[in-house]
């Protein structure tokens, strides 16, 4: 396990995460909020992201980082948000997006592995994560996000993970993948899950970004969620496709899904 990157505010832990799921072992970066050392007593809530190696670290991320560390960081120490840990999974690379896929699209020929990604989340890395740092282990009190794909599996995971995660942060979902199955998904729900979501698309990702967005806005909304309740949904304007405007957004998300404790 390395030490914190000197490029990030905070207690980061790097390693590499072994699997019997996966073929590899996964790199992983796990920060912990201000105060963890105070005690050994007090626990923390948890956030998952996808694309970890974008979470924290400049000098690990695609083009920008998305300052997840700075961000959180500030909110806690102005008693916004609850303090949480968040762990940053990096991605699998060239097979990124087979493991972020719920289903294969046979236009693209490729896909289907998030099942299997996630099994290697509920099934090794989430224990671990339980078991070496003080977490709130049950499923209300942890989270899983990402953008684009990751945000694709975030959704599709979350649906069919409900009992491991009760969070999740879907920024600019890549709802197009298979013809909309991760839509379809939702809609075939029997109700509503116990899911607290944040749901957001940028309004220079193009027309069918946002529109994807707002379907699965409203199929959540049909099914039983509540806006502002249990569900928020933001257009960003001007927001793009990158790791810049999702970043812009994660204060937002965070004072959303991770509220601080009320006095």
């Amino acid at each position: 396990m390395s030490d914190s990157p000197r490029s990030v505010t905070g207690e980061v832990h790097v390693q590499d995460f072994p699997s019997r799921i996966l073929a590899a072992p996964r790199t992983v970066a796990v920060w912990l909020p201000p105060g963890y050392h105070d005690d050994d007593v007090t626990r923390f809530p948890v956030l998952y992201l996808q694309d970890g190696q974008n979470v924290f670290d400049a000098a690990t991320a695609f083009r920008e980082e998305w300052h997840v560390d700075d961000t959180a960081t500030a909110l806690i120490r102005q008693r916004k948000i609850a303090p949480l840990i968040v762990v940053g999974v990096y991605n699998a690379g060239a097979d990124r997006v087979d493991e972020y896929t719920p289903s294969v699209d046979a236009k693209l020929a490729r896909g289907g592995g998030a099942r299997t990604y996630g099994r290697m989340l509920v099934e090794e890395l989430k224990p671990w994560i339980d078991d070496t740092y003080r977490t709130l282990p049950s499923a209300s009190s942890t989270g899983l996000g990402g953008s684009s794909l990751g945000g694709l599996a975030a959704l599709s995971l979350g649906v069919c993970c409900y009992t491991a995660f009760g969070r999740l942060a879907l920024h600019s979902p890549s709802l197009w993948w298979d013809g909309g199955v991760a839509i379809k998904q939702v809609e075939e729900l029997p109700g509503k899950l116990p899911l607290r979501i944040w749901l957001d698309a940028g309004t220079a990702e193009g027309p069918e970004v946002v529109a994807d967005a707002r379907r699965l806005r409203d199929v959540l909304l049909a099914k039983g969620w509540v806006a502002e309740h249990d569900l928020r949904y933001f257009e960003a304007e001007g927001g793009q496709h990158n790791e810049q405007s999702w970043g812009a957004r994660v204060g937002n998300v965070l004072k959303f899904l991770y509220p601080a404790p009320r006095g």
